[in-house]
């Protein structure tokens, strides 16, 4: 009887089934540290996954066909827990209105329980991962001491996905549900929790800064507006469209978020995003995103400082 051809994505997790998993850990200690982060496979593997995000959900919708596969299915269960987790922890009685204390009750829970939600969602060959990848859905609901959110907190979770891509549990045709479920609905579990507990953006530039809590879905939901037909760039400061087509893309929910929580004109309180719609085409949106958020994001020591490395994404320079 002939044997049966390895696909390439057996193979990988045959080679990381025999990985030495380690708890992640901070490596980026001083400025002159960003080089070696830059330099790092980690690096390269970030931000190679968030591009390969971005490519496959180009001009589609969110309510478009895709397979949902039983991981998929897994992570949403873990986050509704962490959903209904919030409708247990209600918040407190406390004479500042912002960095509602609850929050640290209902994160000792998610800090207790961190393992073993991810040994639910990951293969039992590779469930010696769950230590090394529960860190990063740790490290990407905001910090537990200041009460806030940012957007090293959602490179967290993008990590956390990057390494259930690496171990196998997410493959090449979860693309499209990764984003369009699991993230979609990450997104809006971390709405609720900014809203719950007043969360305080965290290292926030104010009006300068393109969002006070999220980068990445206006990356992908820029990419999700590529060559469409009949909506540009301009028309998303539009109360009306954007209360038309938000279900459909990521951008326009993430700017139905902004209309809710802030008041006064879009100019004022969202001058970055007011500055994009005046950008012609979607596509060249797109690639400003992308430039913005190495440069505001991964190149900022502030962010990358409370970045943790381990084994699946490793410090270690990319090998040449």
């Amino acid at each position: 009887m002939a044997a049966t051809a390895s696909s390439p994505e057996d193979d990988k997790a045959a080679a990381i089934i025999s990985l030495n998993f380690i708890v992640p850990k901070k490596e980026i200690n001083m400025v002159p540290d960003m080089g070696k982060w830059k330099r790092s496979q980690a690096y390269a593997d970030y931000i190679g996954f968030i591009l390969t995000l971005n490519e496959a959900v180009k001009g589609k919708k969110l309510t478009c066909e895709y397979k949902v596969s039983e991981t998929v299915e897994k992570l949403l269960s873990l986050l509704n827990t962490l959903d209904r987790w919030i409708d247990e922890t209600p918040p407190m009685d406390q004479p500042s209105r912002f960095g509602n204390k609850a929050f640290r009750t209902w994160y000792a829970k998610l800090e207790q329980e961190a393992e073993a939600l991810v040994s639910t969602v990951i293969p039992s060959s590779v469930r010696a991962a769950a230590p090394e990848i529960a860190v990063y859905l740790k490290e990407s609901v905001g910090n537990s001491t200041r009460i806030d959110y940012g957007t090293g907190h959602e490179a967290a979770f993008a990590a956390f996905l990057c390494c259930l891509c690496k171990i196998g549990a997410l493959r090449v045709d979860d693309q499209l549900a990764i984003i369009f479920k699991v993230f979609d609905r990450y997104l809006q579990v971390m709405r609720k929790l900014q809203k719950t507990y007043r969360m305080e953006p965290a290292g926030s530039q104010g009006v300068w800064g393109l969002d006070d809590f999220q980068f990445l879905p206006f990356i992908w939901g820029s990419s999700q507006l590529i060559d469409h037909p009949t909506l540009e760039p301009r028309h998303f400061v539009e109360e009306k469209i954007v209360n038309e087509h938000h279900q459909d893309y990521m951008f326009l929910e993430c700017i139905k978020f902004i209309n809710e929580m802030k008041t006064g004109p879009f100019a004022e309180h969202s001058n970055q995003l007011w500055n994009i719609s005046a950008v012609p085409t979607w596509s060249k949106v797109n690639q400003g995103l992308i430039r913005m958020y190495k440069a505001e994001c991964l190149e900022k020591f502030p962010v990358i400082q409370h970045f943790k490395f381990g084994s699946l994404l490793p410090i270690q320079p990319v090998k040449p």
